[in-house]
């Protein structure tokens, strides 16, 4: 049995366990391309002469534009950065696309398949988020040469490093740019001798003193990396030292607060105040689109959920695995075989696709959801029709290779040059 779970940055986005899985499954899986919000992926110049290239997840609505932009940026794994897996930000994300807001998220120099070096600064969190923030202003300034951007009407959030590197690069002459957005920012090095919370305030302190536009802070009461304690020290010497920050400091959430946008539910803590910000500093906010919903599983009444022995072939281990996955937070879902293969995955991007996905890929025969949630969709007269694919998007068309001023052409990686 393999566990594939996430740092801490993202504890609630993604954890899965499989009987038998392969390492690396569950992300590849993760990172299928949704078109139902026009998931795409463009490769950004940035750096000196433009010679590395951003991996970035683009989401908008239908229509040529102009659309009002939302950039966000990402936060750090533990070990080295092109390990990581592209980031996506999905509900968020979701949520901007129905307000007409096309959504850009970068993966910075040398983080996942973005070429380039990452730049690290050690125990200077100074450095480390002017580093980042020079990739974020190439994004920026990416978009504003797209057609279809609203140069004009721009926000860039943040989470964790991305929280740090968005409030760095506060500091500069954004045009466009109307506000800033910080969602648990910040940066952890536990290296021998690195007094970490000592230079993250130092760092606030310096872009505060800096600081040419307002920002929305929030940060939870149970988040692991960045206490109460902490965010207030920070807080204070970004407003002290002449910076304009909101902070919004939310009830403990789930197991760990510094994962609240990676989880489903997080919406409901981030929304209000987001929404409440961005009218303020003038961006729209009204919902103007509905994203059509995927088919939901529904339950059915073969079982109660915690009977353990109702669930179809699974052996004595399979059982405990079942066990474990009723102790779970929602969103999940747990998937079984004929052949006793199962998987079940917890919190993050599609729980019912990932486990789909993995179990298939374990098995000689498909793979079918037994429990989503609360429920049991497990319907034994349901005749097997073909295998379960891991996403309910079609194929992605062949890769395109361009440039120009238009929408980027849908589906695939889309080389643009300035």
């Amino acid at each position: 049995m393999f566990r594939a779970r996430p740092s801490v940055r993202k504890l609630t986005s993604a954890l899965i366990v499989c009987l038998g899985m392969l390492p690396g499954l569950a992300i590849e899986q993760e990172l299928q391309l949704d078109y139902r919000i026009n998931e795409h992926i463009v490769l950004i110049p940035a750096g000196k002469h433009h010679q590395a290239r951003l991996e970035t997840t683009v989401f908008q609505p239908n229509g040529q534009g102009p659309f009002p932009l939302i950039v966000i940026n990402h936060g750090k794994d533990p070990g080295h950065p092109n390990m990581q897996p592209r980031d996506r930000f999905y509900h968020m994300a979701h949520a901007f696309v129905e307000r007409g807001y096309a959504v850009m998220v970068p993966m910075r120099q040398g983080f996942a398949n973005s070429t380039g070096r990452y730049q690290d600064h050690g125990c200077d969190m100074t450095a480390n988020g002017y580093a980042q923030a020079e990739d974020i202003q190439d994004t920026l300034d990416f978009a504003r040469s797209q057609k279809w951007i609203d140069a004009d009407r721009m926000v860039v959030a943040g989470q964790s490093y991305g929280g740090l590197a968005t409030m760095a690069l506060g500091t500069q002459d954004l045009q466009g740019v109307r506000g800033l957005i910080n969602f648990a920012g910040g940066l952890r090095d536990d290296s021998n001798g690195c007094g970490w919370r000592s230079s993250l305030v130092a760092a606030f302190a310096e872009y505060g003193s800096q600081n040419k536009l307002p920002s929305l802070w929030m940060y939870g009461q149970n988040d692991s990396l960045f206490g109460p304690d902490l965010v207030a020290r920070m807080h204070e010497a970004f407003e002290q030292n002449g910076g304009s920050a909101q902070l919004v400091e939310y009830a403990p959430f789930k197991r760990d607060s510094h994962g609240m946008l990676a989880s489903r539910d997080g919406e409901k803590v981030w929304l209000k105040d987001t929404m409440a910000f961005l009218d303020k500093v003038g961006m729209p906010t009204k919902v103007l689109y509905k994203v059509p919903e995927p088919p939901v599983p529904q339950p059915t009444n073969f079982a109660t959920i915690d009977n353990v022995d109702a669930v179809p072939f699974l052996s004595e281990n399979g059982k405990r695995a079942y066990q474990e996955y009723l102790t779970k937070m929602t969103p999940r879902a747990f998937a079984i075989s004929p052949t006793g293969g199962w998987c079940w995955a917890e919190e993050g991007e599609d729980p019912e696709a990932r486990a789909l996905a993995a179990c298939s890929a374990k098995s000689d025969q498909p793979c079918r959801l037994y429990s989503v949630d609360e429920h049991i969709v497990w319907n034994p007269d349901l005749a097997e029709k073909a295998a379960v694919t891991a996403s309910n998007t079609p194929a992605p068309v062949p890769a395109v290779t361009g440039g120009g001023g238009g929408s980027p052409s849908l589906g695939g990686t889309v080389a643009l040059t300035n």
